[in-house]
């Protein structure tokens, strides 16, 4: 079998494959033999990402992570925000907002206010980064409860929990669509302009999400020191996205997307764009990303059944955020729970240790 990479002069072939994510994960397979048994392959892999992980520290892999997503971020321009309509509704206010992410990029968003949060009485606040689902007219009027399925109306959900919850628009989605290209046809449109730029859709995802939580600390009703957020599916790959860049949130909590390149490859899924980081996967796979988190709080909940989030690897995963927490001293501060016969869905139970860990984290 061959892995279509070559050995630099003065390396053996295994040394060079151990020093990759995707020739590790290779040599854990190919070593253990077809034969092997899955017990000990997962040890084999999971000695694999141990000696990853001892290669570089969080420092070095998070340089090497925003090289790979195409290198810093602008400095944070005027948000010039502007509040259009207000609504009042069951317990809680919504109001229709815009801000600007870069220089004559708008960002159109949904905030949900609860009754009695005032300046004098601020509250914490959650983001809410929307699914995808192919559902490019929906966006965040779904977890603002304008639209969609209930079991995804979140911000609502938040806020009848007392929370600001702010509800933005994905590039792609919602009313950032383009007038030129529909649906799937845009977004694979701009995640190409962004690779041919050197960067990727989730280094642009990452900066819009960075401006969403500017934009909260903007707003004289949010306690900026008790800001936290949550997304469902794509919503939760951006929630790991943004984990390691963004430290005014203190807990981030991702509902059912754990997509690890290895099992995106065994099994050939067409994954949505934000997943896809071009030259990480010669350095770690996405739970390395999810780790870089720490040492601040991350809740991860995952569906036995889920396709979207193959649970062997998906379990793997988790264990290599476990070590990396356990390393930062914080293994208190990462959980996660795998609801067995569940598929990709947000469970009633699901929902309960979401807003459990918001409490702990929050509102202590």
């Amino acid at each position: 079998m061959s892995t279509g990479e070559h050995s630099p002069p003065g390396m053996g072939r295994r040394e060079f494959l151990a020093g990759t994510a995707a020739g590790a994960a290779w040599l854990a397979g190919a070593e253990g033999g077809l034969g092997a048994e899955p017990e000990a392959k997962k040890e084999q892999a999971a000695m694999a990402a141990s000696e990853r992980e001892r290669k570089w520290s969080a420092d070095q892999l998070r340089d090497k992570l925003q090289a790979c997503l195409g290198g810093p971020w602008p400095e944070p321009c005027d948000l010039k925000p502007k509040v259009g309509e207000v609504t009042q509704k069951d317990g809680y206010r919504i109001e229709s907002v815009t801000y600007e992410v870069e220089p004559g990029d708008r960002v159109p968003a949904y905030v949900l206010v609860p009754d009695g949060v005032t300046a004098a009485a601020a509250a914490p606040a959650v983001a809410v980064w929307h699914q995808h689902n192919g559902a490019y007219h929906l966006g965040s009027v779904e977890p603002a409860g304008l639209a969609g399925s209930p079991m995804h109306h979140t911000g609502v959900a938040l806020a009848k929990l007392g929370y600001v919850a702010i509800c933005p628009d994905a590039l792609c989605f919602g009313k950032r669509q383009s007038p030129h290209l529909k649906g799937g046809n845009f977004e694979r449109f701009e995640f190409l302009r962004y690779v041919v730029a050197g960067k990727c859709m989730a280094w642009k995802n990452i900066l819009d999400m960075r401006r969403a939580v500017d934009y909260l600390c903007s707003r004289p009703e949010v306690r900026k020191d008790r800001i936290g957020c949550y997304g469902h599916s794509m919503g939760s790959t951006h929630t790991w996205l943004v984990g390691p860049w963004e430290q005014r949130l203190k807990v981030l909590v991702g509902n059912c997307c754990l997509p690890t390149y290895a099992a995106i490859h065994r099994t050939h899924i067409l994954h949505c764009f934000p997943n896809f980081i071009p030259g990480w996967f010669q350095y770690g796979d996405t739970p390395d990303i999810a780790a870089l988190t720490a040492p601040r709080a991350l809740h991860l909940n995952l569906g036995e059944k889920d396709g979207g989030s193959p649970i062997e690897e998906a379990r793997e995963g988790i264990a290599t955020i476990a070590r990396h927490y356990k390393a930062a001293g914080a293994e208190d501060r990462f959980t996660w729970y795998v609801e067995e016969g569940t598929g990709h869905v947000l469970s009633e139970e699901m929902w309960k240790r979401a807003t459990a860990c918001f409490a702990k984290h929050l509102q202590a």
